[in-house]
């Protein structure tokens, strides 16, 4: 637009003198009544261009002139936005170096400087936090509430340091608002799964966790030992009320079983003395192990509980489908120890004091030497019984 107003100023300019202007041999006759002027045509081509030249430097000037504070101004921010953004990269890169009171430091420069300053406080209030500054952590969470768009991003730090402090309600009314506010959100759900875990509200944890694995936001091995251990901690809060674990037991899907929880069930409903339905439960997953999820709590339970069955048949049929077993696992010192168990209970006492003996070989046990003992008192040899007596009172294996 200023390039075009000189051109027509100066079109005009020249206008005017044609019309003021005679040319005569060279020689132009400019009338300005009541003078007139007669010059070369070349010299006042000259000149225009020279006064124009002349004209435009000086109110180039005049106008850098009157630009001059605004242009100062302009460059005293654009060299504070410079120096707040230097402040929030050192900032970052001290928090990542551990440097917690450099980058708080720096932050804090960036949010008084007016440079992102809800970024910036949220930065300082997590260095405030590793510092373990409680005060100066909640003001800085306070400085960054006034930028909406880090909603999220305040509510998520808030989580994960009320996580990090232990402080499992103050986290999850963090991540309530950050629901209200972003709706379902996989990271914060896996924030909740832990401070569920914190407050050991193991139906919640289920369900989070139920959740997490259908959106196949955890790994399926990380999912089922949360899983398996929830539903152990359930059975557990159920073990003295009968009919809540029972209909506890009922609501647990067939695909979230594993002999780990199976042996937690048959304890648990030993607990109430139902050894009918937890020998049910043991005989009917070992049956389904393979070699990978064969569970010897499993079958320590299927030696203690069996023995109990006074029924000989009964019994003839468990020796027998436990025989099944050992053929393929041949060193399985649970096992063995199950069937010298049985055998005595059937009392078969060549057989009995085989598999006990062949269990200790195996892996040395308090029970085995125990039950061993038993057998030999009662085929009248004390002095070996003494010894295995002996042997099963070693302190060293009572974690056995």
């Amino acid at each position: 637009m200023r390039g075009l107003f000189w051109i027509l100023a100066l079109f005009a300019a020249a206008v005017g003198l044609a019309l003021a202007a005679r040319v005569n041999d060279g020689y132009v006759l400019v009338v300005f009544p009541p003078w007139r002027l007669e010059v070369s045509l070349n010299l006042l081509i000259i000149g225009l261009i020279a006064a124009f030249a002349v004209l435009h430097g000086l109110l180039r000037l005049v106008s850098l002139t009157l630009g001059l504070p605004a242009r100062v101004s302009e460059f005293r921010e654009r060299r504070s936005k410079d120096k707040a953004a230097t402040a929030l990269q050192d900032a970052l890169r001290h928090f990542f170096e551990g440097r917690y009171g450099q980058s708080m430091k720096r932050a804090e420069e960036s949010f008084s400087a007016g440079y992102v300053p809800g970024l910036s406080a949220l930065v300082a209030a997590r260095a405030a936090h590793a510092l373990r500054e409680n005060a100066k952590e909640g003001q800085w969470l306070k400085d960054a509430e006034g930028d909406n768009n880090l909603k999220v991003a305040r509510l998520m730090l808030t989580a994960e340091m009320r996580l990090d402090s232990r402080d499992f309600s103050g986290a999850l009314d963090a991540l309530r608002q950050l629901q209200e506010t972003a709706g379902r959100h996989i990271a914060a759900m896996r924030l909740e799964l832990k401070a569920q875990q914190g407050r050991k509200d193991w139906e919640q944890v289920l369900r989070l966790a139920r959740q997490l694995q259908k959106r196949d936001a955890m790994a399926p091995e990380q999912a089922r030992e949360i899983i398996l251990k929830a539903h152990r901690e359930n059975i557990r809060q159920r073990q003295e009320d009968a009919p809540s674990l029972l209909a506890y037991l009922r609501t647990i899907p067939s695909r979230e079983g594993s002999p780990r929880l199976a042996a937690t069930v048959a304890r648990a409903l030993l607990s109430l003395d139902a050894k009918a339905e937890a020998l049910k439960v043991v005989e009917s997953t070992l049956e389904k192990c393979d070699e990978d999820d064969w569970n010897s709590d499993l079958v320590e339970i299927y030696g203690q509980v069996a023995v109990a069955d006074t029924d000989a048949g009964e019994l003839t049929t468990r020796i027998a489908r436990a025989e099944g077993w050992l053929k393929q696992r041949p060193r399985d010192a649970g096992l063995l120890l199950a069937l010298g168990r049985l055998c005595l209970q059937q009392k078969l006492w060549g057989k009995a004091q085989n598999y006990l003996e062949a269990s200790l070989s195996v892996e040395e046990s308090r029970d085995a030497h125990l039950e061993l003992a038993r057998l030999l008192d009662q085929l009248e040899r004390p002095g070996e019984a003494d010894r295995h007596y002996r042997q099963g009172s070693r302190p060293d294996l009572y974690r056995n």
